[in-house]
């Protein structure tokens, strides 16, 4: 198979910084698979022959005068293309483009959004298999849903829909996680198909420490902005169980209610406050995209 079968436009979009070595065996198996896809890489301030290698192969590329990061370039190439469904892969070419029609097969039962989800031995290492793990329960408490996959950057999106979160995506490696919470939020329908990854040539340029911090930060992140009773209500009923506590133990062996205790308890009910304002903000930002 090569080219889908399907009513509507397609286009591919790869970030890519340094990646001159993937890309000369990973385009050639790409462009067999989707030989009448629009391609689209990004050329994040590579120091190599990324760019040479892109015009070799008569793809489309749009060049950042210097490194913006992952979510940057997958902004500038979700405004680049043209295509009513977008397939994002890394340009590390751990992604199978042989994966690409079946992903947008799943797309078509009446999915807005399908992710590439990796099994356990596509994963790096073992620590970041279970940092994953840890992602994927967290934010699948928030959202409410099942998230198999919250940090894959192989997904095929229905453009119009992906491009309402551009503002939301950070520049750096947490766009996955971003887009993938914002479509729940959204109400829009988010699948899953299995994938095996492949190993790529170099270095990653993840920092499994710091952007694994940065992913726990925008799941937060996302979770006050969209849901913020989810995350303010466990903290404000921790207050309030400490301070209850804390009450329970003064005053069975002192007899007094401790300033402590008041501090807990009124720290429990401002938190819950916030979170409570924080809701009703949400929903008032949501009402006029609701009613579209």
């Amino acid at each position: 198979m090569t080219q889908t079968d399907q009513n509507y436009s397609l286009s591919i979009v790869i970030p890519a910084k340094n990646e001159a070595e993937n890309l000369k065996h990973f385009l050639p198996r790409l462009l067999a698979v989707v030989m009448d896809a629009e391609v689209i890489v990004v050329n994040d301030g590579s120091t190599d022959d990324t760019l040479g290698v892109c015009e070799q192969h008569g793809v489309t590329v749009v060049t950042h005068p210097y490194s913006k990061g992952n979510g940057a370039a997958i902004k500038t190439g979700a405004r680049a293309a043209k295509g009513d469904v977008i397939v994002f892969l890394d340009g590390d070419g751990q992604h199978k483009p042989e994966d690409i029609p079946q992903l947008l097969e799943k797309l078509a039962f009446g999915y807005d959004m399908v992710v590439g989800a990796r099994d356990k031995q596509s994963q790096a290492d073992s620590f970041r298999a279970i940092a994953n793990g840890v992602y994927n329960w967290l934010s699948s408490a928030i959202t409410g849903h099942k998230i198999l996959d919250l940090t894959s950057g192989f997904r095929a999106v229905k453009a119009g829909k992906f491009k309402e979160f551009l503002y939301l995506l950070p520049n750096g490696f947490s766009y996955p996680t971003t887009s993938t919470m914002a479509f729940f939020r959204a109400g829009y329908s988010v699948g899953y198909m299995p994938i095996q990854t492949e190993q790529r040539l170099g270095e990653s340029h993840i920092s499994l420490l710091k952007d694994g911090i940065r992913f726990l930060l925008i799941i937060f992140k996302v979770g006050t902005l969209y849901s913020p009773l989810k995350i303010f209500l466990p903290v404000a009923a921790g207050f309030f169980g400490l301070g209850l506590l804390n009450y329970v133990y003064t005053y069975s062996t002192q007899g007094t209610f401790t300033n402590m205790s008041a501090v807990l308890l009124m720290s429990a009910i401002i938190v819950f406050l916030i979170g409570l304002v924080s809701e009703q903000v949400t929903a008032l930002m949501y009402k006029d995209s609701d009613r579209n």
